[in-house]
């Protein structure tokens, strides 16, 4: 059994932002970019990230899509998507 972490990942100055997407969300993003869910890259259930927003937003179930913004010396911001798995 993988523990809750005992303080927020989230909230180091060096884990880009992670947002769980609502349904309607996720629709629109794989629609946008013209992929399925399985072509996403993969976080798995048990990453510390994953378990503070299970704390955040109730349990995250797989194949929920989280969408992860770093900020961007070249880009600014860069926004990218993984699929959760277990």
């Amino acid at each position: 059994m993988v523990e809750t972490p005992q303080f927020n990942v989230l909230e180091h100055n060096l884990v880009p932002e992670h947002r769980l997407l609502s349904d309607e969300e996720a629709e629109a993003v794989l629609s946008k970019l013209k992929v399925s869910k399985d072509q996403l890259p993969k976080i798995r259930k048990s990453d510390a990230c994953i378990k503070i927003l299970e704390r955040i937003n109730g349990e995250i179930k797989e194949g929920s899509i989280i969408q992860i913004t770093r900020n961007s010396k070249t880009a600014e911001v860069a926004v990218g998507y993984r699929l959760v798995r277990g």
